[in-house]
């Protein structure tokens, strides 16, 4: 696809970890040509702040759609449209514990999707099945299971992008760990109930993520770091945080951020078909889930995914956690593109780069999104 050379600037741009005025970027077949000096005579100056477009790691379903339940184009399509008007440009959307069947279709409408032009789905991530029943959280026990020939061969695939996969480091031991590594898969550990041993030895084994930090996992206490100690230990290992204020006390993920530091801490959603949508009870398995303000349970009460945004997650950090506006929007930016083998391409506004932007206004709410220098939602 061409696209014609075109010019776009704001009163802020961050470019490398600046907020830089009086610039212009120079747009070419979805892709920074080049920043040069703002013409007045020739720029329209948009008002707010210019980012990079967020990546979403962790995306359940949106606009009414749970992945799980409609495994399809039209379903991924769905959901990344409910999700692009809060600044979300490129993102894996995820299959939670589910049949290998639907892992299959899900995998198909990835590659699909993927075979689309620009339309940001960059990959997917299969959470579970290969968890700790005793850290499930709302994932179906029933589908809950060893790693078998069929799995394998549908999360090896190597037309659906980018795959990240969830496990648990006490129900996957390190040497299938490290072959999955081998294969190009991305090891997030989670949704265990793993001792501090275990987890450093899938770390060792090549497993680089943490999944929700916090939640479904071994706790930090005084004698045992558990799975939450390992990751603020691992230097080198990225760990996704829910900042809704419902998943994680705003202390704690103060500290978290603070232990890790802004390179290895991404914001993630972990949405659920709510966002984009108005209904407040949606359907999941063989039961609901509920809306009450931004607190999403099952009728038992279990705390079920979230209904944040991208958009969103960055305020709270911002507002809340006092962090600086331009690390909060690395959290959401950088961080997961590097985390997903992208550092080259996305996550940045610089010359080379994929020309997908999101302008905020001063109340950090969306004004403005650009795929490939294309404005999608304004």
């Amino acid at each position: 696809m061409e696209f014609e050379m075109h010019r776009l600037s704001a009163q802020k741009i961050l470019i490398d970890n600046r907020w830089e005025p009086g610039k212009s970027i120079v747009i070419k077949d979805g892709v920074i040509k080049d920043i040069v000096t703002f013409n007045p005579y020739t720029d329209k100056c948009l008002e707010g702040w210019l980012v990079p477009g967020f990546i979403d790691v962790q995306v359940n379903g949106g606009g009414g759609v749970l992945f799980n339940s409609d495994p399809t184009n039209n379903g991924v399509q769905t959901i990344m449209s409910a999700h692009r008007k809060f600044g979300t440009t490129s993102m894996l959307p995820t299959i939670i514990t589910d049949t290998a069947e639907t892992m299959r279709k899900a995998a198909d409408a990835i590659a699909l999707a993927r075979s689309e032009d620009q339309n940001g789905i960059v990959g997917v991530h299969f959470e579970g099945p290969f968890l700790d029943t005793t850290k499930k959280g709302i994932h179906k026990e029933e589908f809950i299971r060893e790693l078998s020939d069929e799995e394998l061969d549908v999360i090896t695939r190597k037309d659906i992008g980018k795959v990240l996969l969830t496990v648990a480091p006490d129900r996957i031991p390190p040497d299938v760990i490290k072959a999955l590594v081998n294969q190009g898969i991305i090891i997030s550990l989670g949704h265990s109930n793993a001792t501090f041993e275990q987890v450093v030895m899938a770390i060792e084994a090549g497993a680089t993520g943490f999944t929700h930090l916090f939640n479904a996992m071994s706790p930090l206490t005084s004698r045992e770091p558990g799975m939450v100690g390992a990751a603020m230990n691992a230097k080198s290992a990225y760990a996704g945080i829910i900042l809704d204020g419902e998943h994680v006390h705003p202390i704690s993920a103060k500290l978290a951020i603070q232990a890790k530091g802004i390179d290895r801490i991404m914001l993630v959603t972990d949405a659920m078909p709510h966002v984009g949508s108005e209904a407040s009870s949606l359907p999941f398995f063989d039961t609901n889930i509920e809306r009450q303000d931004n607190r999403l349970t099952t009728p038992d009460g279990t705390l079920a995914g979230s209904c944040l945004n991208m958009a969103s997650a960055i305020k709270y950090a911002y507002e809340q956690l006092g962090f600086p506006l331009h690390d909060c929007v690395d959290m959401a930016t950088r961080v997961p593109a590097t985390f997903l083998g992208l550092e080259n391409s996305k996550g940045k506004i610089a010359k080379t780069f994929d020309a997908d932007f999101v302008l905020l206004n001063d109340e950090l709410l969306v004004s403005k999104v650009y795929k490939n220098g294309t404005l999608v939602h304004d």
